[in-house]
């Protein structure tokens, strides 16, 4: 399921991705967090779901980083920061959590961090689910 920023659902030809190698980065990111779900279940917190992510994508060979800064700004001045836990080629972000039911407040988290870094494409991931394709969304920042 593909989330735009307003919450409404589409499909994958709706969202009209740019390029393969977007499509590619995303498949990869999700077998990657499938294989950690089925390696680790549900049940731990979200600092052990992002380590071991970090490890399968490293061997992978997907290029990311962890934690990373989004700065806030308003009228031209830095007001805040957040950070956002994965940055996979610096084109997807991706926001984990270990939660049984994803809210409306870890989507507006992720848009918010799509809309600060001018990034389009975001993943949002539960990994306290019985199977990981039910903690899944694809969201697009289409402002």
């Amino acid at each position: 399921m593909v989330m735009n920023h307003r919450g409404t659902e589409g499909t994958e030809e709706e969202e009209n991705e740019p390029d393969a190698e977007l499509r590619g980065l995303t498949r990869q990111v999700i077998g990657a967090a499938i294989e950690v779900h089925r390696v680790l279940g549900p049940g731990f917190l979200e600092s052990i779901y992002e380590e071991a992510l970090g490890v399968e994508l490293s061997l992978r060979r997907v290029s990311f980083r962890r934690q990373v800064a989004v700065r806030v700004d308003y009228k031209g001045r830095v007001v805040g920061e957040g950070r956002v836990d994965l940055l996979v080629a610096d084109r997807l972000l991706v926001e984990l959590k270990a939660v049984e039911h994803l809210a409306p407040i870890h989507m507006a988290q992720l848009l918010s961090y799509l809309k600060a870094t001018k990034i389009r494409h975001g993943l949002l991931v539960t990994f306290n689910v019985p199977a990981l394709r039910l903690g899944l969304k694809r969201v697009i920042n289409d402002t």
